[in-house]
């Protein structure tokens, strides 16, 4: 077995876990409210009545030349004069417009927006989106999401064998993954006086960081990073550990170890030194570096957090065959191979790395992009919630990141 499919095959294993970004505090205050996956007079354990809303919309692909996709801030290839190149060639070759808007701020602030839609049955005005791997289950819990035609992505057959099955999409009927990528701490060496930060200990225990540390926003990340400090197995984790981990964090901020938490948006910060140190995903790690080599990046020595974002197509989609003729352009390992040259995250479509061997070995052999064996056996995924825990484990970490 090679080192990706090692690597996909204990993703996809576990579980669930995450990207997110934080539009800011507010919308996270109020998208906190809806992380129950319940309103006030909905069942309680996040299902929803599928026959309450209509599904499929009248398709106007054929008519309208056009498709609608809301995707995560810098997450897409772009060129010196601010376009995106391979939606350019996928228009040209086509003759589908995108209207492409980087909205995805933060999982829950996007549901929040979404969600009084779909359960009222009216169209979100999206044909696609990108959700984190725990929200697509979400979704299709709730019954938000319709089935891919797979007549319509002929280029699916190039997805990573061992990504052809999830556990929070068994047999990908709803998703295709996007990108995926690693948790882990970044720091800048001119805040921490050369200092490297390799730990969560450090990160939140170190007084030379204090009141220059932030945590992300991503619940399963963020104390994710600490509860394989404690030696938990995320696959495995129980109630009790995930409260005694939030504990942990919760001291560090009330100590004022903790400058606060973040999307990612603490990219700047961290790059000009504001923060000194910070919970990251590998691909912005790898983008700063490119501006700033001088920046560290650690992975945890017990174990990584990972996740995938996935693209899925909402209830009454009205684009929904160039949505998914848009998605099957992305399965191109040429196109992919642009893609991730541009975002540095782990692209899910087989023969990119060759591609990129020959394009651009630097990024074709950057272990946060294509990992080593050495790192894929520590590769963790948060398991899968229930609705019940779900509520209660996002009720408790909102509490900490809002109090």
């Amino acid at each position: 077995m090679s080192d990706r499919s090692q690597f996909f095959t204990s993703m996809t294993s576990g579980a669930i876990s995450r990207r997110s970004a934080l539009a800011g505090l507010a919308g996270l205050a109020a998208a906190g409210a809806l992380t129950a996956c319940g309103s006030p007079g909905r069942n309680p354990s996040g299902s929803a009545s599928a026959s309450s809303s209509p599904v499929a919309a009248p398709d106007k692909s054929d008519t309208d030349m056009l498709v609608n996709w809301s995707n995560w801030p810098e997450y897409i290839d772009v060129d010196d004069n601010g376009n995106h190149p391979s939606i350019q060639a996928f228009t040209k070759k086509t003759g589908i417009k995108v209207n492409y808007n980087e909205d995805y701020n933060d999982n829950d602030e996007f549901f929040a927006k979404v969600r009084p839609l779909l359960e009222a049955g009216q169209d979100t005005g999206r044909d696609t989106w990108v959700s984190t791997d725990w929200m697509v289950a979400r979704l299709i819990r709730l019954g938000y999401v319709q089935k891919l035609d797979y007549a319509n992505i002929p280029n699916s057959s190039n997805l990573e064998p061992s990504l052809k099955d999830a556990s929070f999409d068994p047999g990908r009927p709803y998703s295709l993954p996007w990108q995926i990528g690693f948790v882990g701490i970044a720091y800048n060496p001119k805040a921490t006086g050369g200092r490297k930060v390799t730990s969560v200990d450090q990160l939140l225990h170190d007084p030379t960081l204090k009141g220059r540390v932030t945590m992300l926003t991503e619940m399963r990340d963020t104390v994710g990073l600490v509860l394989i400090e404690q030696g938990v197995d995320l696959g495995q984790v129980t109630a009790d550990q995930f409260t005694a981990a939030l504990k942990v964090v919760q001291d560090a901020k009330d100590a004022g170890q903790l400058k606060g938490f973040t999307g990612n948006e603490y990219t700047k910060p961290l790059a000009s030194g504001d923060t000194a140190a910070c919970v990251a995903w590998t691909g912005d790690v790898v983008q700063l570096r490119a501006d700033n080599p001088s920046l560290g990046y650690s992975l945890g020595e017990k174990g990584i957090p990972m996740f995938s974002d996935n693209f899925v197509i909402p209830n009454l989609a009205q684009h929904k065959k160039n949505a998914e003729k848009l998605i099957d352009y992305y399965y191109d390992p040429a196109v992919m191979a642009e893609v991730t040259d541009y975002v540095n995250y782990i692209p899910p479509v087989a023969g990119a790395k060759e591609i990129l061997l020959k394009k651009d070995p630097g990024v074709a052999n950057n272990e946060l992009i294509f990992p080593s064996q050495e790192v894929l056996a520590k590769a963790q995924t948060f398991r899968g919630l229930t609705a019940e825990e779900e509520t209660s484990f996002n009720r408790q970490f909102q509490a900490v990141v809002t109090g």
